[in-house]
């Protein structure tokens, strides 16, 4: 068995369901400490975050993570335990494995081997881990970026261990992703009984035509790296479960998902006049979950996309779709942050599964990036 495979079974054991660890920061620091790297763990509110580095100088390097799961759902969905790793048809089984426990155990493998083969390398390598990314995410990365740049400790490079690969390891890099803004919207009416329409105000039927235009509306075109800036609405309320009652308020939750060449206080400007020139009368309150980044092809890009071919043979696309990340809030400290990691098809579903073959080039695309960027 491999020492990746065995890390990332080790760490599937735990069952720790966001926010908590179950004691996988603890492995992390008992297998890297006599590799020379410092631990220093931040916790507050239920979550524990680690910094773990080895190192002075500059550049630092950092792998970033999570090693907390999202909930398992119906364990008698399951085909086998989902805290008890499997192996069946080639595939390890299990909660986390591919988000994102196999990475943190490729990282750590990475380093052991690198800083074994390079004791003297040059600059700094560090892993930042967390385990409330799959939750509220404010407790988590965003504290210890807090801290680093308290203590003035910078970050170079940052790769996060994020399931990115589509249909083969090494086919995607993540290399920004888009931002989010969600909006609350309650529009008023006046309730009152259908049989008497001029009576009230149905707020369903104020609504729908400005609805129908933030649908088709076109926010931006995008641009080389980033797809347009998308709408969608999430949840609609109305109505007190009688079919003789007209509303007297909708509740409508939306999110859009916005390239950098918007903003979201541009894009919050556009809609709340689209309701006014409707005649809508409405509350709406807004929440900017993350604000977009982009990593330009540049050093950390070559590094791993060379890493990525030397070791699969692929030539990997730079994307920046999917949902937001912990990048967000690294990238307000770190000029260069991407996102690698094995395929994502199984994230988050019953049988989460990764392919055992796919541990070992992992690990080695890892290792060959740090020797890429560190070795001289």
């Amino acid at each position: 068995m491999s020492a990746t495979l065995a890390l990332a079974q080790e760490l599937i054991r735990r069952p720790s369901v966001t926010p908590r660890d179950a004691g996988c920061q603890e492995l992390l620091v008992a297998r890297l400490a006599p590799f020379g790297f410092k631990a220093h763990t931040l916790a507050r509110n239920g979550t524990t975050n680690l910094w773990l580095r080895r190192g002075k100088a500059r550049p630092t390097v950092v792998f970033a993570g999570h090693t907390d799961v999202v909930p398992t759902g119906p364990l008698e969905q399951w085909s086998s335990d989902p805290f008890e790793p499997s192996i069946r048809d080639g595939l390890l089984y299990g909660r986390g494995a591919s988000d994102m426990k196999s990475s943190i155990a490729a990282f750590v493998v990475a380093a052991e081997e690198f800083v074994t083969a390079h004791p003297q390398h040059g600059g700094s390598v560090a892993l930042l881990i967390t385990s409330d990314e799959e939750g509220p995410a404010t407790d988590g990365t965003v504290m210890v970026v807090e801290e680093l740049a308290r203590r003035g400790e910078a970050i170079d490079c940052c790769i996060v261990g994020e399931p990115t690969s589509v249909d083969h390891l090494g086919d995607t890099i993540k290399n920004g992703r888009r931002g989010s803004l969600s909006g609350k919207l309650v529009v008023k009416g006046v309730q009152g009984h259908v049989a008497y329409p001029q009576l009230a105000r149905n707020p369903v039927h104020l609504l729908a035509p400005a609805l129908a235009e933030l649908a088709a509306a076109e926010w931006d075109r995008g641009n080389e790296f980033f797809p347009p800036t998308t709408f969608q609405v999430s949840n609609i309320k109305a109505g007190t479960g009688a079919s003789n009652v007209i509303p007297g308020i909708c509740e409508v939750d939306f999110n859009l998902r916005f390239a950098p060449v918007s903003t979201a206080s541009r894009l919050q400007e556009r809609i709340e006049a689209i309701l006014r020139r409707h005649g809508i009368e409405f509350d709406l309150r807004w929440t900017v979950g993350a604000q977009p980044f982009l990593t330009p092809p540049g050093t950390l890009v070559q590094a791993l996309s060379g890493a990525i071919a030397e070791v699969t043979g692929r030539a990997p696309d730079l994307s920046t779709t999917g949902g937001t990340s912990d990048g967000r809030f690294i990238a307000t400290m770190c000029p260069q942050v991407v996102e690698f990691g094995p395929p994502n098809a199984t994230i988050h579903k019953i049988d989460e599964c990764i392919r055992v073959a796919d541990l070992e080039p992992l690990k080695d695309v890892y290792r060959r990036t740090l020797e890429r960027l560190l070795e001289h």
